[in-house]
């Protein structure tokens, strides 16, 4: 009967038609989503259904200064390295129980992603947690996966524990309802945290693989040792004069790791030209070292099987890069990134998703996740370690980084959530005095600021929330929400929001949890509103569901662990889809105790037209 009283209309067709265009878009990954975001604006305005108010209305909310400045926060955090005197000090405490390293762990990630970008946090406790692991004897493997579990659960517990959080707070004030309060959902993200903990700890450990680091980690994992050779430029040799890069070893797809020269070793650097007597340690593919004995006036010494300690030396030696979401080179090969000219280092492996990459380098387009393998300077490494674009993972204790300016920002960091809590400021302005406080005290360097910040986020969190208020204008979430009602009412109002918590979980899998949450909402509060319930119960258990959804390593957090873990997919499905369902369970028993289903008299159902 509902469904006769809403013809469907050209532009819900529209609308509808890019959402679906939208899912598909955003799970291939092709097209970075932040231009699928604008494209669809662009669409929309074009077609009438949006005012160019209205699709750039999300832009200019408080919501993306409170994200920008917790980005500027947490860069704060990373760059005076006070998380690795945290996991030194983990370390000292579990005095070699893993149980006991596990609880503090993931309790001190959960208390640190409530108040950080999920994300964020798994990049900085990666390197003290592989540390950790190798301090206490534990094997990484058993670590990294519950960092990576702890850092999404901890979002629950605050307002500003995730980006998804602070969308679906955005999006409840611009749809005429009260916005979340800074703990307003901490009492069930603890109960959300505590459960995951104690699963992790009873039964999901036992599911947890033991992946042991070998010695040589860096030669036998990316399986250097068969391409590496040894060859020496003898008189009248082509090579004599000539740059690395405009080589004859260039041209056969050599990389040259180390160059000898009257007995003193240095690391290939731009403009290197080759001389007579030079010894040049080359790594390439087998076939094309058949190709180099052919060439006049090179010899080679012997086809070597090396490992670390001969590609490293006093000045320069190897290192794991693992590329972060807030890497610049995301979508570029090795190539159009000038990477050697940029860091002077050369990648000699790349590792995705636990396979290693070696032939063809510079043809490959790099990911988040992606693990390098580099040689270079010894200080060259040590600058890398402070760029956000990665996470170095090192067999090297690199010297400790001063933690004073670490204390520091998490005092300024502290008593901007006091502020906001006890309303001295608006939340908006205590986080952005909070992260100028940063810039100012030079917790984090001024030229860096803006690495720091996830403009595709942003740009996807204001755009996907003018997409719901076009979904409400055109009433096509007052369609979908009508299909809901017919379908799911009889079974009751738990039915119906158990199914948009399924809902919402499963589209986490092919899109991010905050575009998944903001492509449900419109349809979750309409449906609420339809039926007489309590729309901020459903706003809740959407914005949760996208939190709790742990199936696959597709999530960037799980990304970020999955090849320093050494995981395999199916590592990730064995834990996640019985935590994932049990903490559906949980929301959906919790939620009417915290949030009643059924609306307070007296208040009615914010209008949604």
């Amino acid at each position: 009967m509902l469904l006769a009283l809403l013809p469907f209309t050209f532009q819900m067709g529209l609308v509808l038609g890019l959402l679906l265009l939208a899912v598909f878009l955003f799970s291939l990954e092709t097209i970075p989503v932040d231009v699928v975001t604008l494209s669809m604006l662009v669409v929309l305005v074009t077609a009438g259904i949006l005012t160019p108010g209205e699709a750039f209305a999300g832009f200019s909310d408080d919501i993306i200064i409170i994200l920008a400045s917790i980005f500027v926060i947490g860069g704060a955090l990373q760059e005076t390295g006070v998380l690795d005197e945290i996991g030194g000090r983990l370390a000292r405490l579990a005095r070699g129980s893993e149980n006991r390293l596990l609880l503090m762990l993931m309790g001190t990630v959960s208390v640190m992603s409530a108040f950080m970008n999920n994300t964020t946090v798994t990049a900085m406790f990666l390197n003290p947690t592989i540390n950790v692991a190798r301090r206490t004897g534990v094997p990484a493997s058993r670590l990294l996966l519950p960092l990576a579990f702890a850092s999404l659960l901890g979002g629950t517990a605050t307002l500003i524990g995730t980006s998804t959080n602070v969308a679906v707070s955005g999006y409840m004030k611009r749809a005429g309802m009260e916005p979340l309060g800074l703990f307003e959902i901490t009492p069930i993200g603890l109960v959300i945290i505590a459960v995951g903990i104690a699963y992790m700890m009873l039964i999901g450990k036992h599911f947890l693989p033991v992946r042991e680091t070998r010695e040589n980690h860096f030669t036998e994992d990316y399986n250097i040792r068969e391409y590496l050779t040894e060859i020496v430029v003898m008189p009248d040799s082509p090579l004599i004069g000539q740059t690395i890069s405009d080589s004859d070893l260039s041209v056969l797809k050599f990389t040259v790791l180390k160059i000898v020269r009257d007995k003193e070793s240095s690391a290939p650097k731009l403009g290197f030209r080759f001389a007579e007597g030079d010894i040049i340690l080359v790594e390439g593919q087998v076939s094309n070292l058949l190709k180099i004995k052919t060439i006049e006036g090179i010899e080679i010494r012997s086809d070597l099987k090396l490992g670390d300690c001969d590609v490293e030396s006093e000045n320069f030696h190897m290192a794991e890069l693992l590329l972060t979401p807030l890497s610049d080179l995301r979508g570029k090969t090795i190539l159009e990134a000038r990477f050697r000219e940029r860091f002077e280092l050369t990648v000699l492996a790349l590792s995705r998703m636990g396979k290693s990459i070696r032939e063809n380098l510079v043809e490959i387009r790099l990911e988040v996740g992606d693990t390098l393998l580099v040689q270079g300077d010894a200080e060259r490494i040590a600058q890398v370690r402070g760029n956000p674009s990665f996470a170095v993972l090192e067999e090297k204790e690199l010297p400790r980084v001063q933690t004073r300016k670490g204390y520091l920002a998490l005092s300024i960091f502290g008593g901007a959530i006091l502020a906001g809590t006890l309303n001295w400021m608006p939340l908006s302005i205590a986080f952005l005095a909070a992260a100028l406080a940063m810039v100012l005290s030079k917790c984090v360097p001024i030229g860096r600021v803006y690495q720091y910040l996830d403009m595709k986020l942003l740009i996807l969190i204001g755009g996907m929330t003018a997409f719901g208020t076009a979904m409400k204008t055109t009433g096509a979430a007052e369609f979908l929400a009508a299909h809901v009602v017919h379908f799911l009412a009889p079974l009751g109002p738990s039915a119906v929001l158990g199914g948009f918590l399924l809902l919402t979980i499963a589209l986490t899998q092919p899109m991010s949890n905050a575009a998944a949450a903001l492509v449900v909402l419109p349809i979750a509060l309409e449906t609420a509103s339809k039926m007489g319930l309590n729309q901020r119960t459903f706003a809740i258990a959407v914005m949760l569901a996208a939190s709790v959804s742990l199936i696959t390593p597709f999530e960037p957090s799980c990304i970020l662990v999955y090849g320093p873990g050494k995981y395999k997919f199916f590592d990730f499905l064995k834990n996640g889809v019985i935590l994932t369902l049990l903490l559906a369970v949980v929301i959906i028993v919790l939620l009417p105790v915290f949030w009643p289903l059924q609306m307070v008299p007296g208040h009615a159902a914010a209008p949604l037209r």
